[in-house]
């Protein structure tokens, strides 16, 4: 029995033919030296995993820690941590997270044409119209700047405008790739490897990286791994030839090798697609707008005795930054639909979107758990936000139900919220990626199309959600919206107040600005005296949750961390329950001053220890807590998210009234 049958019956999770391949190859293998017996190795390791046999498994992981080579060594110590999370499951009684032997299988031919689903924009189109009017604006501004000046020619200054728009930009394209081969090597220590090594830790990525590289005339990337937990894997570079791509060792540390090579070809589809460079040119576009507003609100703040050439300056300066939301917007749309193009791509090239269905999920379990075990924030993970396969803001709900569930059911239910709920659209607007829900609902219509299983019942949660009440969504909506807005409603009206009635206009805007901040509070925070005793899987099942109207709610737990792991002195913290874990705000009466002293004092010595909270629900694309009281053993501790909001609203009514004796 030969090692390829081995990592053949690995690839398609048929781990009980593996274990006995590889077990027989590895004891046959007279060569114990060589790459191949090592590769024999580590597969009957993840073998030995997937089958279940996890004392086989954690046996091996020990002696390749051992091992003299320290890539071998590294990729051991991912390994055990991986299993010893596993065993910590089971320990608390629950099965570990792992789908091994009911995950959704894969296409028997790659390569086959998928529709792409209605959500998704063309990429052509969307990459097309965002640089069109992101050059458009940075060649108005440009134009408009050196028109501004006294400019008497204004062929000179379209000229000039056009050649510091293109020759900044190419630049940028040029060596942007170089600077940020600078930042991996100072910033996360990337080192770079050889496809024989990529193949050593996932042997059906190293074929795919050779198919895909020649299907479509390309040398392969740059092939780069950070020494980092959180998973994740982006791509960058100016030419497709010339593309880096790189991936943490938390990937090879959470995902099974056929969701770490959909992972590799979804990064591989920004290179075939040149998003990344597209990415490139559009950021730096952004950039300019930003730096055109920067220089003319400098310009226009300076002493000038031309008012006429000041005044310009000013609507010049008003107009880049207006153009430079604009443009961060039309950026972000960009962003989204390439990822869906990413995975479509994944999707066809493995014919395997179950795979990449599962890595998804198994990337934000990931970053949920290496949030819990390190006492600083990831660099890694804000760093590269915007270029990762997952936004890891997005990672709290999905990761923490993957963590206590063994069963693929009860996530499908928490992306309802994703799916069908009105604020999930407007949140997604400001979102480098699109919400986990609609990317699985993606790639489950892939999978159906192939005539696959899914792993994740989209087409139940899809027959759900057509079933809400879609009246009460868009109502409830709308008056949320309303509400988390009547600070600025109210002081338009006493704007119009004080101009149609002819009285203060600056006191009755002050008094409507307020009166709408008072009322705000109290609607935004309801009632909580009669707070229903609930968990956390299913407050995020709840299709109707929303980020402005608090729902007051009791939750049973322990704090098991700080929200912010890499501030000492943070005053949120984490609380799990035994279906979940949510982020749990507390404010104290005091302000920033009260938090800071709770945060420094108080907060570990509520760690691990079981609590009763109340308090007010919220979802957003991260689900929170906000807390009124923390009750344990010992004493009952009260928060105040309300306080700090009323006595603005009262401060600046009596602002509004005493103002008039001033002025």
């Amino acid at each position: 029995m030969s090692l390829n049958e081995g990592l053949k019956a690995l690839q398609h999770q048929q781990f009980t033919q593996a274990v006995q391949y590889l077990e027989n190859y590895c004891k046959t293998n007279g060569d114990r030296r060589s790459p191949f017996y090592i590769q024999g190795l580590m597969a009957l390791a993840r073998a030995y995993r997937g089958n279940g046999q996890l004392d086989k498994a954690i046996a091996l992981g020990e002696k390749l820690k051992k091992h003299r080579n320290s890539e071998i060594k590294e990729w051991a110590r991912s390994f055990l941590s991986i299993l010893a999370t596993n065993e910590t499951v089971i320990r608390n009684g629950k099965d570990a997270p792992h789908w091994s032997e009911d995950k959704a299988g894969r296409a028997e031919q790659t390569g086959v044409k998928l529709r792409m689903p209605k959500m998704a924009d063309s990429l052509s189109f969307a990459s097309s119209i965002t640089l069109f009017l992101l050059l458009g604006i940075v060649l108005s501004l440009c134009l408009g700047l050196f028109l501004i000046v006294g400019n008497n020619n204004p062929t000179l200054g379209l000229i000039i405008a056009l050649m510091i728009t293109l020759g900044f930009n190419g630049l940028a394209f040029l060596i942007s790739p170089m600077i940020m081969d600078q930042t991996q090597r100072w910033l996360y220590k990337t080192r770079w490897v050889t496809l024989a090594e990529i193949k050593r830790k996932s042997p059906e990525t190293a074929e795919l990286i050779l198919k895909v590289c020649r299907e479509h005339k390309i040398r392969y990337p740059r092939l780069g791994i950070i020494d980092d937990q959180n998973p994740t894997a982006f791509t960058y570079g100016s030419f497709r030839d010339q593309a880096r791509l790189v991936v943490s060792e938390g990937l090879f540390t959470y995902l099974d090798d056929d969701e770490i090579a959909t992972v590799y070809a979804h990064e591989l589809g920004h290179i075939v697609h040149w998003d990344f460079a597209i990415m490139t040119v559009a950021s730096t576009l952004v950039q300019i707008t930003y730096l055109i507003y920067l220089f003319t609100r400098e310009l226009s703040s300076k002493g000038d005795n031309d008012n006429k050439l000041k005044d310009g300056v000013k609507v010049a300066s008003i107009g880049a930054y207006l153009f430079y939301i604009i443009g961060t917007y039309l950026m972000l749309y960009l962003s989204r639909t390439r990822e869906y193009y990413a995975d479509h791509f994944a999707a066809e090239t493995t014919g395997n979107p179950n795979g990449l269905s599962r890595a998804l999920v198994k990337i934000a379990y990931g970053i949920v758990e290496e949030t819990q075990k390190t006492s600083k924030l990831s660099w890694l993970m804000e760093g590269t936000r915007a270029l990762g396969i997952y936004d890891p803001h997005d990672a709290a709900s999905t990761g923490t139900v993957y963590r206590i569930s063994s069963s693929s059911q009860p996530l499908g239910r928490v992306f309802l919220w994703d799916l069908f709920n009105p604020w999930a659209k407007l949140i997604e607007l400001n979102s480098t990626h699109p919400l986990t829900g609609k990317r699985i609902r993606a790639l489950s219509v892939y999978a159906e199309q192939i005539g696959l299983d899914t792993d994740f019942n989209i087409a139940e949660v899809v027959r759900e959600g057509n079933k809400l009440d879609k009246q009460k969504l868009w109502n409830t909506f709308l008056f949320e919206f309303i509400v988390g807005n009547l600070h600025i409603f109210g002081a338009l009206l006493g704007l119009v107040l004080g101009l149609t009635l002819s009285l203060e206009v600056l006191r009755w805007v002050l008094i409507g600005f307020s009166g709408g901040l008072i009322v705000k509070t109290w609607l935004v925070y309801p009632d909580f005296s009669r707070s229903p005793q609930s968990d956390i899987l299913t407050l995020m099942c709840n299709p109707y949750a929303s980020p402005v109207r608090g729902q007051p709610v009791r939750l049973q737990g322990k704090f098991i961390g700080r929200g912010d792991a890499g501030y000492g002195f943070g005053s949120d913290l984490k609380l799990q329950d035994s279906k979940g874990m949510i982020f749990a705000r507390y404010v104290s009466r005091f302000g920033a001053v009260g938090n800071f002293l709770f945060g420094s004092t108080q907060v570990e010595k509520l760690l691990d220890s079981s609590v009763t909270t109340v308090g007010w629900f919220r979802r957003g694309v991260m689900p929170w807590l906000d807390l009124v009281e923390v009750s344990t053993d010992n004493h009952k501790i009260h928060s105040y998210p309300r306080l700090g909001t009323l006595l603005m609203g009262l401060g600046i009514i009596i602002l509004g009234g005493i103002l008039p004796f001033f002025v």
